[in-house]
């Protein structure tokens, strides 16, 4: 190699990182504790590179400039959660100090690594010490350090990788919450992986790589049982809401208002990732009062992308679900990644509307066909479709409008992000966080309307309908003050949880006691549960509510035995 980094050497090395990352996204996973223990850092992280490598791949022969490009953007399109925003802005950081020259010598790596951190830090407000910002940070101090008696490229990069090591093992000792549950931190981790995979193609080693997304084993990398997760408390959830909006203005912003922002955010809450992009600030916040937070954007424009999680009510669903995502996975893998197209007769002739609707299980995806659904992509809570599979699946309706009902909030912000990328493309999101609530958006569709009053029809056909999941405990936990114990039939509703019992009949029966009133019940029964025993539900359910239309389809998704609605 020498005293240059080459394209070819960029572009290797960058994809052995993804390889890495990937193939330890598990280990990744069960280190996240922080900033909220929901275990998908890894996940993230490696969603995010594995989006950038495939666009990397593709390229041959390219020059400096392409690959620091396709990194850049890939990164961008595919980035998932806090993690992921952070690693892509590490590596646009990155990739900006390489884009205008055709070789990179030791002092502009260094430049490289200290424009990644600093735009990085850029985006977040008050990094906690201990993070993976604090593990690049490192790493580009040290590289700056050696870069002025340090000519060869390899070696350079061999002292900056083991001493990134040496950060990494130091996180503990910043963060309690790391020191508490025994782990160094995950975000930090995953970076350390990127590198590791990237020095060992450097060093001439041959990688096989696999940039395929890697699915969980559900064995856990640290101790080779199954994996649990009930040891962290919901009382590590310092604030409860996770506020994500996006802030509009008629003119630039100026880097004094989005520091003030920032520092609004900061007396609020923590995890901020404030930046801003010419008239438009993104804005992530964890608070418990997400009002504040909007109140404070609206003084410097009109809000848009607006969006509120309770990260306590997510921390559960982890607690509970953990067997039920394996089998959701499993049965992912089965299925053709990203879009399904729903026959070879698909119409060229452009239309006024078309649809694109996000679940899991061959009955749902006929179902969402049925109701005019053009691109049905796999996926839910065990599997998040990217921005890119949305996109591509945007890409083939021949439409003048697309609807996007992601049928998940954790594939909400994934969907708000398509317009911004396919600006060529008319583009609007339900906002459905259930898949009744995508029915049902489904259903209110005028197709004589226009965009707008669909949009306002569809979104408020959400509020229309309750939604109810039923699924099984994998550990002994408490939730809400009720204790837990493994094996329990669990009742999933709008709210929380709503029931627990020892039979799914039990718990069907306290949980829509629980649910409201209605006079539509529709069960969407699972892969595990057959016609027969549905039917037999169905009978017991109108022996006590009698006055309930009950409808049962087959959904057969992975993850639950019913899914439920009520109108």
């Amino acid at each position: 190699m020498g005293k240059v980094l080459s394209a070819r050497d960029l572009q290797k090395a960058f994809l052995a990182g993804a390889n890495q990352l990937n193939a330890k996204k598990d280990l990744i996973n069960e280190l996240n504790v922080f900033p909220v223990p929901d275990g998908d850092t890894g996940t993230n992280m490696t969603m995010t590179i594995l989006s950038a490598a495939k666009e990397v791949a593709n390229i041959e022969g390219g020059s400096l400039k392409e690959i620091c490009k396709a990194m850049s953007s890939g990164s961008l399109r595919g980035a998932r959660g806090n993690s992921g925003v952070i690693l892509s802005q590490l590596i646009r950081g990155f990739t900006k100090e390489l884009l205008e020259v055709k070789e990179a010598d030791s002092i502009v790596l260094a430049k490289a690594f200290q424009r990644a951190v600093e735009t990085a830090y850029k985006a977040v407000m008050k990094p906690k010490e201990g993070t993976i910002l604090t593990v690049a940070k490192g790493m580009a101090d040290k590289i700056m350090e050696l870069s002025l008696t340090e000519e060869e490229i390899l070696p350079l990069l061999e002292k900056v990788v083991a001493y990134g090591d040496e950060v990494l093992k130091k996180t503990p000792e910043m963060l309690p919450v790391l020191k508490e549950a025994g782990v160094v931190d995950s975000g930090g981790a995953g970076l350390m992986c990127v590198l590791e995979g990237a020095l060992r193609s450097l060093k001439g080693e041959k990688i096989e790589l696999d940039l395929e997304f890697k699915e969980d084993s559900g064995v856990s990398a640290l101790t080779g049982e199954r994996k649990s997760r009930g040891e962290i408390s919901t009382a590590d959830i310092r604030f409860g809401y996770c506020t994500e909006f996006m802030v509009n203005g008629d003119h630039p912003f100026s880097d004094e208002e989005v520091e003030k922002l920032r520092d609004y955010l900061s007396g609020i809450g923590d995890s901020i990732v404030c930046f801003s992009d010419e008239d438009l600030i993104k804005v992530h916040v964890h608070t418990n009062h997400p009002g504040d937070a909007f109140e404070k954007g609206l003084s410097l424009g009109y809000l848009s992308k607006m969006k509120v999680d309770n990260m306590r009510l997510e921390h559960h669903e982890v607690l509970i679900e953990d067997a039920s995502r394996i089998a959701a996975m499993e049965k992912l893998e089965e299925q053709p990644k990203g879009a399904e197209a729903p026959g070879e007769s698909e119409s060229l002739e452009e239309k006024d509307f078309g649809f694109v609707a996000v679940c899991s299980g061959d009955g749902l995806r006929d179902i969402f066909l049925d109701l005019g659904v053009d691109q049905v992509v796999s996926g839910g809570q065990s599997m998040n479709p990217s921005t890119e599979d949305l996109c591509a699946a945007v890409e083939k309706i021949h439409a003048k409008h697309v609807f996007i009902l992601p049928n998940n909030k954790n594939i909400l912000l994934a969907a708000q992000q398509v317009k911004d990328i396919l600006e060529d493309r008319s583009v609007s999101v339900v906002p459905s966080k259930t898949i009744p609530q995508g029915i049902s958006a489904m259903i209110s569709f005028q197709p004589e309307g226009t965009v707008e009053e669909n949009q306002e029809g569809m979104e408020d056909s959400l509020s229309m309908v309750s939604s109810g999941e039923i699924t099984y405990a994998v550990r002994d936990t408490s939730i809400d003050g009720r204790e837990i114990h493994k094996g329990d039939i669990l009742f999933l509703g709008d709210q929380g949880l709503l029931s627990a019992e020892k039979s799914i009949s039990l718990a069907m029966k306290e949980g829509l006691e629980k649910m409201g009133e209605g006079e539509i019940l529709s069960l969407y029964y699972g892969e595990g549960v057959t016609e027969e025993e549905a039917k037999a539900l169905e009978k017991e359910i109108l022996e006590y509510m009698p006055n309930l239309e009950v409808e049962v389809h087959a959904g057969g998704q992975a993850v639950y035995y019913y899914l439920l609605s009520l109108e």
